[in-house]
């Protein structure tokens, strides 16, 4: 399945059923008078998040999204069906933006969270309401409430406990390979990696989540190499896994500009907690690993855990920190069906 993390949609709720006019004219009964019904209510946008999506790439091929409008009021004071719901169910960490992207109008954050983004337009008034005691007659009625639309984006955010960052051929597809099923691709160039990676580490009974993004490099957040567009799924991580290659030629200078895009990305990524892992350790000897920490250690500021991902050495001791960073994790609970009759879209 194809990765796609931004999606443009055009989303329109239903309009409002007209009213009816109508009279009452029936065998023996002397006085008739107005009996038309109301219109019935158009049908809402609903977004829904779900759990078993992870992309926004059925939105490319499917991007308007229109409810179904009430229908019209009839004699006898019958008013009209509504038109159903329309619910859009969108991957957990979606995000719904205006047009111009500025401004964010609905953030799903947990599974079964249900927002109505666009209310359908009320039905319009049968002749019957319009009944008062100096117009016994009236011919009006009401055409019902428009629609509402809007063009929006959505932008998903994959929800994860732990995000990998470092530069390209820092190791990242092999440890989140090393640790979960995810079966990231992994070769001998740079950016293997192009599209996030979700996977799920099972830790001496502790369950979470890692994501992998593709790699850094200086001046990505100006566009360079892939650019900083992956950074935001790992804005809700809990805790940053930063990797440095071990045979870099400098480890220092490595950690800094993976540190310096972050910084410039901004959203609190600098802020967040960070594990600093010096990997492919397998290839050195002890002296010399025990160099290359060091000197790590001096200009991250922070321990530093060598480790192997091809052989697994300190892999545990890597997963024990993250698990101690983490704490406890949340487990949602979907919310219960309301029971509302309702047009439901999901990709397939």
């Amino acid at each position: 399945m194809h990765f796609l993390d931004q999606a443009k949609i055009f989303v329109r709720s239903g309009s409002g059923g007209p009213g009816a006019v109508s009279f009452r004219r029936e065998k023996f009964i002397e006085y008739g008078g107005p009996d038309g019904g109301n219109g019935g209510k158009g049908g809402d946008i609903i977004f829904e998040a779900v759990a078993g999506l992870n992309t926004l790439i059925d939105f490319r091929y499917t991007q308007h999204f229109r409810a179904p409008r009430g229908k019209g009021g009839s004699g006898s004071n019958r008013t009209g069906g509504g038109g159903d719901d329309l619910v859009i169910k969108v991957p957990v960490g979606t995000q719904v933006l205006d047009e111009e992207r500025e401004e964010v109008l609905l953030d799903f954050t947990k599974v079964g969270q249900r927002e109505v983004f666009l209310r359908g337009g009320d039905g319009g008034r049968g002749n019957a309401s319009y009944k008062t005691s100096t117009n016994r007659a009236p011919r009006q009625h009401g055409t019902g409430w428009p629609n509402e639309e809007a063009w929006v984006w959505l932008r998903l955010k994959l929800l994860a406990d732990a995000g990998l960052v470092g530069l390209p051929n820092a190791g990242k597809s092999t440890f989140i390979n090393q640790v979960t099923n995810a079966q990231a691709k992994v070769g001998e160039y740079a950016f293997t990696t192009t599209r996030p990676q979700l996977g799920v580490v099972s830790h001496k009974g502790t369950e979470f989540v890692v994501a992998d993004i593709p790699g850094l490099i200086e001046g990505a957040a100006d566009g360079a190499g892939i650019g900083d567009r992956f950074l935001g799924h790992i804005e809700r991580c809990r805790v940053l896994l930063h990797l440095v290659d071990a045979n870099d030629e400098d480890v220092a200078t490595s950690y800094r500009i993976v540190r310096d895009e972050l910084i410039n990305y901004g959203e609190g990524l600098a802020e967040k907690p960070v594990v600093i892992a010096l990997n492919k350790i397998d290839t050195l000897d002890d002296e010399l690993i025990a160099a290359l920490s060091a000197e790590l250690a001096d200009a991250s500021g922070a321990d530093v855990i060598p480790i192997s991902g091809v052989s697994g050495t300190g892999v545990d001791w890597v997963l024990d920190t993250l698990i101690e960073t983490i704490g406890p994790t949340d487990e949602t609970i979907p919310d219960d069906d309301d029971g509302e009759d309702v047009i439901e879209w999901s990709p397939v």
